[in-house]
Parts: structure tokens; C-alpha cells; sequence
């Protein structure tokens, strides 16, 4: 079977470095085509051995990019196309019905209540999502709960799959090497107790509540692990609030790289003592994941990762409110236990990378068959998990489920 995976970007984040871990577990040649930006996923895929094109598109609104990836995709002669994010699957499962591709499967990581992909979800941007995913074969839900809204905006069960973001949980285990070269490297001062924010600097991800909650705690330093626009935003109110000097801008980690560069994302998991994640509209929750892979108790709003699980899966992972004083006063309770590292939870290997590719190639398998596959209910939902927020939806739905060289030019135009 040959797979081509299409996605907007791959600078850093959840959905790129996703990408490239089921790369390296699928059993097929690793293509890739992104519409823009081959940042540094890009390149950690080229060094794996991938092959990744950039489409070279100009914006949303480059609808020059349609026949030039059209054309890519036909020569290609795949026989399964996998878009990913928002505007590659606009453009991917439409360039891929032109080429005469029956088989083609969208993964959606980011679609929360309010917003996909930090996009407010208009009537505009819903109805594009719909028409689109009537040109797909399956769309992939990372978790239950996405499940769940896709199945409420109207996507046909049958046509909704779960299969859960993947981790190498050994890659994040915790170095006591690594947490000392890389404290020193982000300047923390010995004995000094380090909370971690993992994820792009956006709007969404709300972590402006973490940096109001500093100024109520004067001995705690915190440490962002990303990039994104609102770094500046951050830094000026880090500023106005006096904490700006226990504040920490670590830029992207990537999850592997050279040591001597900038630390990597486990590299800062073992260099903290604890993970905290203010979003309250989160897809998965990977953070949240990868934090207790590394042994960390995690403080965070909502983690669907976590909250579609059974109680106790993840007794690290301590869900609290939304508010900096409602973050201040756990990371206060954390900082006075003292930096602890607790037992791999089975949250965590539940989310094996080799479970999980191996789910999605059943599915690649049953959309080419056109085979329907075994169906179960959501699971547990919000609601039904302890210190869950009122709203959340109900579980009474089904779905779909799943038994458990290279070259960096640009395609010719």
C-alpha cells in the first residue's frame, strides 16, 4: 500500500511531531507533502530517512496550490491519502478525489467546542469542515471526546474512528543527567522548584493563567517549552507582574536533536518538577501524556486523553480549575510535597505508539476494503469522571473502533 500524508505545516507542535512518530512505526515508505512551512519537523523527518515536499502555498487562499498538489498526488499513484489540519484537509481530500484516489482518510487533532486550529468556528469555517469531510472516506478522531463533537456537527458515525495520539513513553523517561546539563542550560537555580508548560504560545492554550498564578508563588520558576505569537504577550505581562526573572523561554523542543543546541522536550520534563496546562479545550492533551510519561504529577484543565479513561488510569494527573488562583493554589500543595517522580501510569501505555500505528493501518486497510469495522460505545465521558466541569457530553453514541530517498526541493510547478 502506498501512503501519502499531507499536512498545513511541520514547525513544531502536537499534530507535526505526531506525524513524525507514526512515521517511524508505519510499515510504509515515509511521503510527506507539506502545504508550507518545513521547519524543523520537516527536517527531523528528511534525517529519519522521509521524503518531504513543500507545496510552497501562499496562503489560505492559494488556489493555484490545488492542481499543483492534484498533479503530485496522480503521479504518485497512491493508494491512500492522509491529510492533516485544517486547510490541508480542504485542499488534500479534494486534490486527492481529482487525482482518482478512492481511499482517503483525515486525522482530526484539534477541533475543540469553540475554535479548530485557534480559529473560531463560524458558520463559514463549519461549513467548509463538512463539505470537505463528505469528500474523505474516514476521518480519524484523536480521542472519544472528538468523536463525540464530530458525531454532533453531523459526520456519520460510520464514517468516525478513534485512534488515539501515539507516545514512545521510554523516550521521555526521567535522566537525572538531563535534568541537571539542562538545568543549567535554562539557568535554574539548584534546589529550586520548576514548573513546566509545554505547547505553541497561542491564545488557546491560555497560558497567561500560569503566569499570573507566579506572582503568588515567589519560590517557583516556570519554563515554557514552544514558540509561537504569543511569547511577547507573555513576556510583557511576566514583566508587569514582577516575575519576569523565574520566567523562562525555552523556545521549541523538539522530542530528539542535538544536545548542544537547545534542550529537548524530554530533556526539559526531566528538568522540572512538575507540568501544569491551563487549556480548557484541548483535543487529546499529548502534554499532559508526555509529562506523566516522564514520571511528573501534571496539573491541568481538561485532557481528553485522560478524562475519556476509566477513574484512577492516571494517578499523577490532577485536574483542577481554570483560574491562575485555582493553578496557584495546587502548584503551591506540589511545591510543599517537593519534586517526586511517580510509576508510568497505565493512561500512558495505553497510548503506545505501536498500538496505536498498528490501529491505524486496520483503518487504512478497512477504508480501502470498504469494510465496516467493529463498534463500541465513546466510553466514559467528562461527565462521568471525577472533578469533571458541568457541560461536557453525554457517552451514549457509538463509533467505529479499531481491534487492538529524499529530496528538500520544492515539487516542479
Amino acid at each position: 500500500m502506498k501512503v501519502l500524508h499531507v499536512i498545513t505545516g511541520l514547525g513544531v507542535g502536537g499534530a507535526e511531531q505526531q506525524l513524525r512518530l507514526l512515521l517511524r512505526h508505519l510499515p510504509y515508505d515515509p511521503d510527506v507533502v507539506t502545504l508550507t512551512n518545513p521547519g524543523s519537523v520537516a527536517r527531523a523527518i528528511l534525517r529519519d530517512g522521509g521524503r518531504v515536499r513543500n507545496l510552497g502555498m501562499a496562503g489560505n487562499r492559494d488556489l493555484a496550490a490545488l492542481p499543483r498538489l492534484t498533479r503530485l498526488i496522480s503521479r504518485g499513484h497512491y493508494d491512500v491519502v492522509h491529510t492533516h489540519l485544517y486547510r490541508a484537509c480542504l485542499y488534500g481530500r479534494l486534490a486527492a478525489r481529482l487525482a482518482g484516489v478512492r481511499t482517503v482518510v483525515a486525522t482530526e487533532h484539534s477541533l475543540g467546542e469553540a475554535h479548530i486550529e485557534g480559529r473560531p468556528l463560524g458558520p463559514g469555517v463549519r461549513g467548509l469542515y463538512l463539505a470537505s469531510e463528505r469528500l474523505g472516506t474516514t476521518t480519524v478522531a484523536v480521542s472519544a471526546t472528538i468523536a463525540r463533537r464530530l458525531s454532533r456537527w453531523g459526520v456519520p458515525e460510520r464514517r468516525i474512528h478513534v485512534v488515539p495520539n501515539g507516545i514512545d513513553a521510554a523516550q521521555f523517561a526521567f535522566s537525572p543527567h538531563a535534568r541537571d546539563r539542562v538545568r543549567r542550560q535554562l539557568g535554574l537555580p539548584p534546589g529550586e522548584f520548576a514548573v513546566g508548560a509545554v505547547g505553541r504560545l497561542a491564545a488557546g492554550k491560555r497560558f497567561r493563567v500560569l503566569v499570573e498564578a507566579m506572582a503568588k508563588l515567589p519560590d517557583v520558576w516556570l519554563v515554557f517549552a514552544g514558540s509561537g505569537e504569543q511569547e511577547q504577550p507573555l513576556r510583557a505581562l511576566a514583566e508587569q507582574l514582577g516575575v519576569a526573572g523565574r520566567v523562562v523561554f525555552a523556545g521549541e523542543c523538539a522530542q530528539d536533536g542535538p544536545a548542544d543546541h537547545r534542550p529537548t522536550l524530554p530533556g526539559v520534563l526531566s528538568a522540572v518538577d512538575c507540568l501544569a496546562s491551563p487549556s480548557d479545550e484541548e483535543a487529546f492533551g499529548l502534554a499532559v501524556v508526555e509529562g506523566l510519561a516522564a514520571g511528573l504529577p501534571v496539573a491541568y484543565v481538561t485532557c481528553p486523553a485522560i478524562d475519556d479513561l476509566p477513574p484512577g488510569s492516571a494517578p499523577g494527573a490532577l485536574r483542577t480549575g481554570r483560574t491562575a488562583a485555582a493553578f496557584s493554589d495546587v502548584l503551591r500543595e506540589l511545591q510543599q510535597t517537593g519534586p517526586t517522580r511517580h510509576p508510568v501510569p497505565d493512561a500512558v501505555r495505553r497510548y503506545c505508539v505501536t498500538t496505536t500505528s498498528a490501529q491505524l493501518v486496520r483503518v487504512y486497510e478497512a477504508a480501502a476494503a470498504r469494510t465496516p469495522l467493529p463498534r463500541r460505545p465513546y466510553g466514559p465521558t467528562p461527565d462521568s469522571a471525577p472533578g469533571a466541569t458541568p457541560g461536557s457530553a453525554s457517552g451514549s453514541a457509538t463509533i467505529p473502533t479499531v481491534p487492538t530517498n529524499i529530496s528538500e526541493k520544492e515539487e516542479s510547478r
